[in-house]
């Protein structure tokens, strides 16, 4: 599968990366990399209710699509991005990672997966 080859990339990239993971509209899992444990499926899934509600904001003060979002916490950092059809690309990050390097190559995932989408 094209989307895991791409996931596995992504995390070889990034020095600290944990997670990386392709998740549907309900945020469901469709496939990932790295720590595949169920914390980690739990934080994808709250990615993305995340980015409904500040897509949602975005939409009622006219500032465009959201494209990525990342939030930072003391265990490190989650880099969001969306994708085409509604499918979200969600990478975990330990505290050591370089966020600015992940969202870099998230750019990179996100363009890469929207093509095979």
């Amino acid at each position: 599968m094209p989307y895991r080859r791409i996931l596995e990339a992504l995390l070889a990239r990034i020095a600290g990366a944990r997670t990386a993971l392709l998740l549907d509209t309900q945020g469901e899992v469709v496939v990932g990399a790295g720590q595949l444990d169920e914390r980690q499926r739990l934080i994808g899934a709250y990615q993305g209710i995340t980015l409904g509600m500040v897509s949602r904001a975005a939409q009622r003060v006219g500032a465009g699509e959201v494209r990525a979002l990342v939030s930072r916490h003391s265990g490190g950092a989650v880099v969001l991005t969306t994708l085409r059809d509604g499918y979200y690309l969600v990478v975990s990050l330990g505290p050591n990672a370089v966020t600015a390097l992940a969202v870099r190559h998230a750019e990179e995932a996100r363009q890469a997966l929207n093509r095979e989408i």
